[in-house]
């Protein structure tokens, strides 16, 4: 293969790493202008020092505040819920922003593309593969993140706090520096170690409760990997690439069916961009699941 075409069929994971420089981008101002603050820079005048909250844009993944508008992530939402026993209207119009966009897209598309957690993994699988460090695959069922999702939902209204909130890695840089919470810096050196130690990608395929909640809503997605079957050639280069699990491509590998229709896909391209035959491919819409051959 060409060096253009290779340079060609990583497409997708330079749009990915451009998304994701730029979730990371819009979530670090909030901590900029928080060191301002602390450093004192700007201090001596006398216009006031700027705070998070000045920012349009203000917030974690998991609660936002975006020019005044509050946008919920969903399963946080759920968590509240729980938590506090009670609804309220505006938590599910702050979380249908979010439940539209990645309804319509894919659910594990947040995974795949804006989660940082995943792109640290990434990260360390990459350091890994450098340092020739061998890792065995967890035997960790890839659908237990569902039954972590409900359970979470359960303890959260049994504690009436939001359990998952309360240790969650995703945000916990936010969190640490703004409000000296250590559970989420605490987790996520975990779920490193689970990383290297453990198994490839064990956290985000199996363990991670927000994972399982958007393999739920991923169902029902738009974006979806299709598979040529002529062009492919039965190389398996795709599992091994796949940053979800390398059993929702069986399917498709198998050929029972044209598109990845599991809810565990992030839609991140990493197996399109992996195929040497180019056999698949990453689109918007569903087909019909073709019949049995009798």
């Amino acid at each position: 293969m060409s060096k253009a075409t290779k340079r060609r069929t990583r497409r997708w994971t330079v749009a990915r790493r451009i998304v994701q420089a730029g979730a990371l981008v819009l979530f670090a101002a909030p901590l900029v202008v928080a060191g301002w603050g602390l450093l004192g820079i700007g201090s001596g005048t006398d216009d006031a020092l700027p705070t998070p909250a000045d920012l349009p844009f203000f917030g974690s993944l998991s609660s936002t505040t975006i020019f005044g508008a509050e946008v919920l992530d969903p399963f946080a939402m759920l968590e509240t819920i729980a938590a506090a026993k009670t609804f309220e209207a505006e938590w599910l119009l702050a979380a249908l922003p979010v439940l539209a966009v990645y309804g319509l897209v894919r659910g594990r598309a947040f995974c795949g593309w804006v989660c940082p957690v995943n792109l640290l993994l990434e990260g360390v699988d990459a350091l890994r593969r450098k340092l020739g460090i061998e890792v065995r695959e967890a035997p960790v069922p890839r659908h237990a993140k569902l039954w972590i999702a409900l359970c979470v939902l359960a303890l959260s209204a049994l504690t009436s706090v939001p359990v998952f909130e309360s240790f969650s890695p995703i945000s916990a840089v936010n969190k640490g520096i703004l409000f000296g919470a250590t559970a989420g810096v605490w987790t996520l050196l975990a779920i490193v170690l689970a990383e290297v130690f453990w198994g490839r990608r064990v956290w985000c395929r199996a363990l991670c409760p927000l994972g399982g909640f958007y393999e739920a809503l991923g169902r029902v997605g738009q974006a979806n990997v299709r598979i040529d079957h002529k062009a492919c050639v039965r190389c398996d280069t795709c599992r091994r690439a796949c940053l979800a699990d390398p059993a929702i491509l069986s399917p498709v590998l198998d050929g029972d069916d044209v598109i990845v229709r599991a809810g565990d896909c992030m839609a991140c391209g990493a197996c399109v961009d992996a195929c040497p035959t180019r056999a698949l491919s990453l689109a918007l819409g569903r087909t019909a699941k073709p019949k049995a051959q009798k």
